[in-house]
C-alpha cells in the first residue's frame, strides 16, 4: 500500500513540474509567436481575453522553441518579466477553470454508469438533394457571390413556375397504425442505467466491474474486462468472467481476492467485498429486412429491441409491425409483436440484446383500412387466426355514433373490386383480407319509435312508442292528461307522409277523451299539440295611470275591480282624490246610450278611500283592456323652494306660500340686505339659466316688470360690491383692473396692452354683474361702446385665426377694381350732371 502511495506522489510531482514547464512556454510562446501579436506595438497582457488565452495556449503546444528561446525572444521585443508573470498567471487561472469544468464532467456519473461513447446515433429523416442542387452548393461553397445571384435566380424561377402551373392538393394519406412510434422524438427507448444490474446480464469484453472492499480493510478495484474475457488484479493471476452473470463473477472474483484477504466475506473476519457492474460495453446489432435504416449498430449493452428499432427508424412502408424476429446464432430467439406494446403496454417480447444479435423486420401479409365512425380510423396489420372482431379492438371500437347494423366493406378481387355488407352477426366470425377497407356509417338522426306532444298537458315532451302507448288516448294519459285551461275543442296532429311532406289531422279533443269518438292510432315522428285557451285570444290587460304608486299594465283577471286594480298598483299616493275616477272602456257589442261617433265609454265615480269593500264596489267590475285614471287632489300640491345667497341677513331656502310671491317677497323672507351689498351684480337663475334682472329696480317699484314671480327651485345671488373690471379676449395683456368711473372702454383697453392682430375692434361687448350684455353700436361708422359698470367684463372677440391672408397680386387686384368702378361711377355721375 505504502508502494502505492509513492507511486502516486512520484506521478504528482512530475505532473506538476510538467506543467509549471508548460505554463511558462505558453506565456513566452503567447507573446511572441502567435499571429496577431507580432504588430509594430506589444498588446498589453490585462487587454488580452479568456479566448485568446485558451488560443495561446493550443498555439503553444505545437511550437518547437525552447523556453530560454522564447523568453529572449519576448524580453527583446520590450517585454518586461513582471509582464511575464502576469501572463502566468493568467494561464494558471484559465488552465484552473478548464480543470474545474472537466472535474464537474466527469464527476457527473462518477458513482454510476456511463454509455460508451462510440455509440450510434439515431436516424432521422433528411430531404434528398438532385445533381442539379448539389452542384449549386458546391458552387455556392467556391463563390459566395454567386450563390447570391443562384438562389435570387432560384427563388424567382420559382414564383414563375407556382404562377404558371397550380399543384393539385394532394389527398390525406392514412397512417398505419404504430408507424409514428420510432419517430417520436419525446419517446426514446434509451435503457435506464440507473437500475440494479440484471441477473441475467452477462458480462464481457469492455465491461467495467467496481469491486469495493470494506470494514478492518479498505481498497477499491475497477476491473475492466479484457478482450480475452478476463479481469486483472495486482498480484493475482487473470479471472476469466467472460460470459458469466454479475453475482457469478462476484463469487469467482471474490472467491481470488482472498488470497490477498483471508477470510473475506467470512464471519468474524472483519473484511467484506462487494462487486457491481460499473460502466457497461457497446455492442454491434445489425437490423435487416423492411426497416427504414438497414445496418449495424453500436448499441450499449443494456439495450433491448426498441432500442435498436429506435435508431433504425422502426419499420419501413412495408414492414410488419408484427413479425419483428431477433436471431441469436443463426436461431430466432424471439418474435416481437408491437402491436402489444401498443395496446396494451405489454414488453414481454422486449428482450435485451446481446453482440451480434440480427433484427429481422418481415413484409407484411395483410392490412385493412378502417375509416368512418371508428376512433382510431388507421390501417391495421392482421395476422392469421384474427377476426374483425379483433381489428376493431385494434381500432379502439365504434363512437357513439357508429351505424353498428351493417358494415360496408370494399374488397379487391382478382380483377375489380368487390362490395360487401356484413351484419352484426358476422363480425365475430369474419376474416379479413388483404386490401379490405371497411366504412364505418354514421346513424341517421332520426327516431323510429318517436312520437311527441306538447301544449296544455301537464308533462309535454318526447315519448317512444310501445306496448301500452301506441294511440293519441294512451298519450295523453301517459302525459298525466290535459290541463285545466286546455282547449278541447279542437286539437290537431302533425303527421309526415310517405313522401315525408307534412300533414296536419285535426280532431274534438272533448269527444276523444269522453270516448264518443274512436281513438286514433300513432305512427312515428306524430307531434300531437293541445292549445291553451288563453293562447287562442288576446292577452287581456288593464291600466292604471296618475296618483298611484305604481302606474302601468297589468294582466286582467274574470272578476277584478277597480279596487283589486288599484291594490295591485301598490295603492293611491299622497296627493290622490278618491273623487272623480275615470275608466274608460272599449266599445264592442253594447251601444246603448251612445253617440253614433262614440268610441269609447267614460264613466266617472268614487272610490272608498280605504279600499274597503262594499255593496258599492261591484259597480266598478273591469273589463279587458280598461284604463283607469286617478286625478290629483286640487289643493294638493308639493313644497316649492327657491333660495337666496350673499349679502341678506338670513340667506338659505325658502317655500313659496302661494302663486303670488315675487322675487321682492324673498328679499323680504330673508331679513332684507345687508350693508355693502351690490345689487347691480345679483343673478337670479331658474333652470341653470341667468335671467337678467336689475334688482335696483325690483326694489324701487314692486310692480315692475323685473319683479318677476317665484317658481319651483329658482335661485337668487347677491353678491358684494364688485370693485374691478375684467378685460378678457384679443387684448395682448389680459387683465382685472380697478373700476374708475371717469375711464371709457378705450382707456381700459390701453390699460390691458392694446388689442392683437386677431381683434374684432367693432364687436366689443361688455358682460355686466347681473348677466345681461352691451354691445358696441355705430353711427355713421362711429362706434359707440357700451358703458362699462363695476363688477363688468369687456370682452373683445377673435377673428378667424386660420383664415387666409391675401396674397400681394390679390390686393393689387382688389385696388385696380375699386378704382374702375370709382371710375365707372364718376363717369354716370357726370352723364346725368350733362
Amino acid at each position: 500500500m505504502n508502494f502505492n502511495i509513492l507511486e502516486k506522489s512520484k506521478f504528482s510531482l512530475e505532473q506538476f513540474t510538467f506543467q509549471v514547464k508548460t505554463s511558462l512556454f505558453i506565456i513566452l510562446f503567447s507573446l511572441i509567436v502567435l499571429p496577431g501579436f507580432s504588430q509594430t506595438k506589444n498588446p498589453k497582457i490585462d487587454e488580452l481575453t479568456d479566448e485568446q488565452i485558451v488560443q495561446f495556449y493550443e498555439k503553444a503546444q505545437e511550437s518547437g522553441m525552447t523556453e530560454s528561446q522564447i523568453e529572449k525572444a519576448a524580453l527583446s521585443r520590450g517585454y518586461t518579466p513582471s509582464d511575464i508573470a502576469k501572463m502566468k498567471d493568467r494561464i494558471a487561472k484559465v488552465k484552473a477553470n478548464q480543470k474545474n469544468t472537466s472535474d464537474d464532467k466527469d464527476n457527473t456519473n462518477s458513482t454510476g454508469r456511463t454509455l460508451p461513447n462510440d455509440l450510434s446515433k439515431k436516424k432521422t429523416d433528411t430531404p434528398a438533394k438532385n445533381k442539379n442542387d448539389e452542384q449549386d452548393d458546391q458552387d455556392n461553397e467556391q463563390n459566395p457571390d454567386k450563390s447570391l445571384n443562384i438562389s435570387k435566380l432560384k427563388s424567382n424561377k420559382d414564383k414563375k413556375d407556382s404562377l404558371l402551373t397550380e399543384k393539385p392538393e394532394m389527398p390525406k394519406k392514412v397512417k398505419v397504425f404504430g408507424s409514428n412510434l420510432f419517430n417520436n422524438e419525446t419517446l426514446t427507448f434509451e435503457p435506464n442505467l440507473r437500475i440494479a444490474t440484471p441477473k441475467s446480464y452477462q458480462l464481457g469484453p469492455d465491461d467495467e466491474l467496481n469491486v469495493d472492499i470494506f470494514g478492518d480493510v479498505l481498497d477499491n478495484y475497477k476491473l475492466k474486462v479484457s478482450p480475452e474475457g478476463t479481469v486483472k488484479v495486482l498480484n493475482l493471476s487473470p479471472i476469466y468472467v467472460n460470459g458469466l452473470t454479475v453475482d457469478a463473477a462476484s463469487e469467482r472474483i471474490i472467491g481470488r481476492l482472498r488470497q490477498l484477504y483471508q477470510g473475506l466475506n467470512h464471519p468474524g473476519s472483519g473484511a467484506s467485498a462487494q462487486v457491481t457492474l460499473g460502466n457497461v460495453r457497446s455492442i454491434k446489432v445489425t437490423l435487416t429486412g423492411e426497416v427504414k435504416y438497414p445496418g449495424t449498430y453500436t448499441l450499449s449493452s443494456l439495450a433491448t429491441v426498441f432500442n435498436a428499432l429506435y435508431f433504425s427508424g422502426g419499420p419501413s412502408e412495408n414492414g410488419s409491425f408484427r413479425n419483428i424476429k431477433v436471431i441469436r446464432d443463426n436461431k430466432v430467439v424471439r418474435v416481437l409483436d408491437l402491436y402489444d406494446f401498443l395496446l396494451r403496454a405489454d414488453q414481454k417480447d422486449n428482450i435485451r440484446l446481446q453482440d451480434q444479435d440480427i433484427i429481422r423486420v418481415s413484409d407484411y401479409e395483410t392490412r385493412v383500412e378502417f375509416e368512418g365512425e371508428v376512433k382510431r380510423p388507421m390501417i391495421f396489420e392482421v395476422q392469421k387466426g384474427e377476426n374483425l372482431k379483433d381489428v376493431l379492438r385494434f381500432a379502439g371500437g365504434f363512437t357513439d355514433k357508429a351505424y353498428t347494423y351493417t358494415i360496408g366493406l370494399k374488397r379487391n378481387t382478382s380483377r375489380e373490386l368487390k362490395l360487401i355488407n356484413i351484419t352484426q352477426d358476422e363480425v365475430n366470425t369474419f376474416i379479413p383480407q388483404n386490401g379490405d377497407k371497411y366504412a364505418i356509417g354514421a346513424i341517421i338522426e332520426r327516431y323510429e319509435n318517436k312520437v311527441e306532444i306538447k301544449g296544455s298537458v301537464f308533462r309535454p315532451g318526447e315519448y317512444a312508442i310501445e306496448n301500452g302507448l301506441s294511440t293519441v288516448k294512451e298519450l295523453i294519459r301517459k302525459a298525466e292528461g290535459v290541463k285545466e285551461d286546455a282547449f278541447l275543442n279542437r286539437a290537431i296532429i302533425t303527421r309526415r307522409k310517405e313522401n315525408y311532406d307534412p300533414e296536419i289531422i285535426a280532431f274534438d279533443l272533448g269527444k276523444l277523451l269522453r270516448g264518443e269518438v274512436k281513438d286514433i292510432p300513432l305512427i312515428r315522428e306524430d307531434v300531437i299539440t293541445i292549445t291553451a285557451i288563453g293562447r287562442l285570444r288576446e292577452i287581456r290587460t288593464v291600466t292604471i295611470s296618475g296618483e298611484v304608486n305604481r302606474e302601468g299594465t297589468f294582466d286582467y283577471i274574470d272578476g277584478m275591480t277597480v279596487g283589486d286594480l288599484i291594490i295591485k298598483s301598490g295603492g293611491f299616493t299622497y296627493g290622490a282624490s278618491v273623487s272623480k275616477l275615470q275608466l274608460s272602456r272599449r266599445v264592442k257589442d253594447d251601444t246603448t246610450g251612445l253617440e253614433p261617433n262614440q268610441s269609447v265609454i267614460i264613466k266617472t265615480f268614487d272610490i272608498n278611500e280605504n279600499l274597503q269593500l262594499t255593496s258599492e264596489e261591484s259597480k266598478y267590475v273591469l273589463k279587458p283592456f280598461d284604463l283607469v285614471y286617478v286625478r290629483k287632489s286640487p289643493r294638493y300640491e308639493p313644497q316649492k323652494n327657491v333660495e337666496i345667497s350673499g349679502e341678506v341677513l338670513f340667506p338659505g331656502k325658502y317655500s313659496i306660500k302661494d302663486k303670488s310671491q315675487r322675487i321682492s317677497d324673498l328679499i323680504k323672507m330673508a331679513g332684507g340686505l345687508k350693508e355693502g351689498a351690490f345689487l347691480r351684480g345679483a343673478r337670479f337663475y331658474r333652470d341653470t339659466t341667468i335671467i337678467g334682472v336689475e334688482l335696483q329696480k325690483v326694489l324701487e317699484k314692486p310692480d315692475s316688470k323685473e319683479n318677476l314671480l317665484l317658481l319651483d327651485l329658482d335661485r337668487l345671488v347677491i353678491p358684494r360690491e364688485l370693485q374691478t373690471v375684467k378685460l378678457t379676449g384679443e387684448l395682448l395683456n389680459p387683465v382685472s383692473i380697478p373700476f374708475n368711473r371717469i375711464f371709457t372702454i378705450k382707456d381700459y383697453i390701453s390699460a390691458a396692452g392694446g388689442y392683437t392682430e386677431f381683434a374684432v375692434r367693432n364687436r366689443v361687448y361688455v358682460k355686466y354683474a347681473n348677466g345681461t350684455s352691451g354691445r358696441t353700436k355705430h353711427i355713421f361708422f362711429i362706434p359707440i361702446y357700451p358703458k362699462v359698470e363695476q363688477g363688468s367684463e369687456i370682452v373683445i372677440p377673435s377673428k378667424a385665426k386660420n383664415a387666409r391672408k391675401l396674397t400681394p397680386s390679390e390686393r393689387i387686384a382688389i385696388v385696380a377694381g375699386i378704382a374702375s368702378l370709382s371710375l365707372t361711377i364718376t363717369s354716370i355721375v357726370n352723364l346725368i350732371n350733362k
